[in-house]
Order: C-alpha cells, then sequence, then structure tokens
C-alpha cells in the first residue's frame, strides 16, 4: 500500500511519526495498515488516525483540532495555507516537550527526524551561532551536549529542511 506524500514530511516512516498497525483508524473507521504515532490535538481521545485521514485533513475536520501548533508558523509570518497543511494534513511527531515547526523563506521548512551527530558536527559560522543563539546556548554548553549527543537520548535536536534553499534548520528539545 502506497502511502500519501506529505510535502513538510516527506518520509514519516523512517522519522517515527508513521508506524503499522492492526487496529481501525478512528477517523475513517478502516484499518488501513498504518496509524501516526502522535495524536492530534484536540478534545477528543483519539488514539489511532490513518495517514489518509491526516492527508485529506479529515481527521482534523472530523474531531476539529490539528497535528502540530500552528503558534510558531503563525509568527514567522507564514501563510495560513501553508500553516494549515502542516497542521491540518501533516503527521507530527513526539518530542519531549512541545513540538515546534520551523519556517525558513516564507515556507514551512521539511521535518527530517532527529539529528545525527554528523549533522549537528557540520553546523559553522552563521548557522551555529543562529542556532544557538535560537536555542539559547552557549557555545561552551553546546560542546558539552555534542560530547554525548544521540539523536534517541534525554537532549534531541530535530532537523528541518528548507523547501526553498535547501538549508538545514535545527532546535533542541530536552527531556
Amino acid at each position: 500500500m502506497i502511502l500519501p506524500i506529505f510535502k513538510y514530511h516527506p518520509d514519516p516512516i523512517a522519522t517515527g511519526a508513521i508506524e503499522q498497525t492492526e487496529e481501525n483508524c478512528e477517523c475513517c473507521g478502516k484499518s488501513a495498515g498504518f496509524r501516526a504515532t502522535s495524536t492530534i490535538f484536540s478534545v477528543h481521545d483519539i488514539q489511532t488516525i490513518c495517514p489518509w485521514c491526516i492527508a485529506d485533513s479529515s481527521a482534523a475536520e472530523k474531531f476539529s483540532g490539528s497535528f502540530s501548533d500552528s503558534h510558531l508558523l503563525l509568527s514567522d509570518g507564514i501563510d495560513k495555507e501553508i500553516v494549515r497543511e502542516v497542521c491540518e494534513r501533516t503527521p507530527s511527531f513526539i518530542s519531549w516537550q512541545q513540538e515546534r515547526w520551523l519556517s525558513h523563506c516564507n515556507d514551512a521548512c521539511e521535518f527530517h527526524g532527529g539529528a545525527k551527530r554528523s549533522d549537528l558536527e557540520g553546523l559553522q559560522n552563521k548557522s551555529l551561532d543562529q542556532f544557538l543563539a535560537d536555542e539559547y546556548m552557549t557555545a561552551e554548553s553546546w560542546s558539552i551536549i555534542l560530547q554525548s549527543y544521540n539523536n534517541s537520548g534525554d537532549t534531541v535536536i530535530y532537523k528541518f529542511k528548507c523547501r526553498v534553499c535547501g538549508e538545514y534548520k535545527f532546535y533542541a528539545d530536552f527531556s
């Protein structure tokens, strides 16, 4: 079965946002073989939503919810239709704290999961300075984090890619 294409989350199986299941989707009632691992923000207690009900926004509509917080994208001035695409038609991800969907070049970025150490070691100059400023980190604290970093520990750095210029953007999440 071919999964829907999510332009802001190009490989949701690799990032762990979609997993296999035999459970029925609580939106369409079908067992499609896959479900989102993150939940929908809604007043309803929903556990299983298939990727197709996310992609066509039927889950967001039926449960009056969203999969990601729109605040950061809206405060960055991202077009409301792009924000709806990310928040209502794109599977989110599980984070230690509240997830943040990054943007760049007036568009939402693609989510690529937890960064690898090699991704982070490549951060230099303006990119590193901007990351440290955005995350309120010192170069000394960054050095300590980087020494023991793995993308499944108590500190996870999420990796995003700008769809316009190709630049990678990161943010840190701590348990």
